[in-house]
Order: structure tokens, then C-alpha cells, then sequence
């Protein structure tokens, strides 16, 4: 197994000796590397990535802002000489956190991290169906799509109300409905997304599942109800 990388670090010094490491490493292969988090915002545009060496201060967007406006976030592994930013880098659902200077026994950690998460999620079981990986309360949990009742934004996080329970994710909305399957689910509100097979009944201001109403936004209802016709 290969993972296709990329390094990012405004230090043309500290990015060089990140990338000797990822070239000296059987199992990753660099696509490319840049300077700031504008260039790999665009770069990623063009290449498929399964892992961003990520440093978090930089000039104009930092690590953090870059993951911010990513709808699709690779694996993420932080590079940054101070560590006051791990316990936020562990909220962004990073794989690792490397403070430098970086040996090579502790980047080996991180990659085997980051090569067992994508043995994970590429271990698609079609008799457990459909499913997501979400991290909630500083654990990774499986999530099936089937399960998902809707998702509620609140804040900086989004709520996942599924038949068993409620997981609190840090994420966007639009972030997290990049995740979502096409034609399951749709954003009915600014702070609603509804799975289509939930919904029991609906009017012109409120969509009922089971027990509970969510607003329905009044620019929705007809794509709402196009998108029922489809299922």
C-alpha cells in the first residue's frame, strides 16, 4: 500500500528535510510540495491525496485555516515546532502531531498511523452497508449512512443525530455534507441536513421525522420535493 502525499511548509529548510523523510519511505509517494496553504488549496484541486504533511503557521492561512476551507480533507499529520497546538490538532481529527525537530523513528510512527486509518476506511464490508468515520469525544467511530436521522449545526461543530444516539463532530456543514452520499440526503435549512428516508411528513415550514420537526427553509421545499421523487 502507497499513500500519495504532499508537504507543506512555508521554511523551504524545514519543508526539504520533510520531504528526504517522505522519499526515504517505501510506502509514501510525494505528488508534491508548497510553501504556503494557498498553493496546496489549488494544488489539491489537480491531485488525488491521501496525506498532507501540514505545517500550521504560515503567512496569510495558517494550517488550520487551510483545513477550514478543504470540502474533502485528506489524512493530516501537523508538522510545527510548538506544541500548544496539538490538543487543537486533535480536534481537526489529525492522524499524528510531529513537533520538530523530527527523528526518523518518530515520523515512521506517524506513517504507520496514517497507513493503518487507510486500511480503515478502505475496508468497505458491503454486509455492514454504506458507512462514515467520524471523530467524536477524541474517539474515531463508525457511523452508518442508513442510521443517520439528520445533522445539526452548532457552531464550529455539527450535531449527528442517528437512531441510537447523538455525536458532536468539529466540522462545517458544508464540510460534513461533502461526506454525505449524493441523492440521500439534502440541506433543507441553514442548519439542517435530513436523510431523505427519514422524513415521514412535511409542509411549507417544518419536515417531521418521527417525533421531532425541522425547519424547513421556504427556497427548499420544491427542491425538497423533487429530491423525494428521486429517491
Amino acid at each position: 500500500m502507497t499513500l500519495n502525499c504532499v508537504v507543506v511548509d512555508d521554511s523551504a529548510i524545514q519543508r526539504l528535510s520533510i520531504v528526504k523523510l517522505v522519499e526515504n519511505h517505501p510506502s509514501l509517494n510525494l505528488i508534491a510540495e508548497y510553501s504556503s496553504a494557498l498553493e496546496t488549496k489549488n494544488g489539491l484541486n489537480t491531485h488525488q491525496v491521501d496525506l498532507i504533511f501540514l505545517d500550521i503557521e504560515m503567512p496569510v492561512l495558517n494550517g488550520f485555516e487551510l483545513l477550514d476551507v478543504l470540502n474533502n480533507k485528506p489524512q493530516i499529520i501537523f508538522v510545527t515546532g510548538k506544541t500548544e497546538y496539538a490538543f487543537k490538532a486533535f480536534n481537526y481529527d489529525a492522524t499524528d502531531y510531529l513537533h520538530k525537530p523530527i527523528t526518523r523513528e518518530r515520523f515512521n510512527t506517524s506513517v504507520e498511523k496514517a497507513l493503518e486509518q487507510h486500511r480503515l476506511t478502505q475496508d468497505f464490508n458491503e454486509e455492514d452497508g454504506e458507512h462514515i468515520f467520524v471523530k467524536s469525544n477524541l474517539k474515531k467511530r463508525k457511523v452508518y449512512i442508513k442510521d443517520i436521522k439528520w445533522i445539526e449545526a452548532l457552531g464550529d461543530y455539527v450535531k449527528l443525530v442517528t437512531e441510537e444516539n447523538s455525536l458532536v463532530v468539529l466540522s462545517t456543514m458544508k464540510a460534513f455534507e461533502a461526506e454525505l452520499p449524493e441523492g440521500k440526503f439534502l440541506r433543507i435549512h441553514k442548519s439542517y441536513i435530513v436523510n431523505l428516508d427519514k422524513i415521514d411528513r412535511f409542509n411549507s415550514k417544518n419536515v417531521e421525522v418521527g417525533a421531532y420537526e425541522i425547519p424547513l427553509s421556504r427556497n427548499k421545499k420544491t427542491q425538497l420535493v423533487d429530491a423525494l421523487n428521486n429517491i
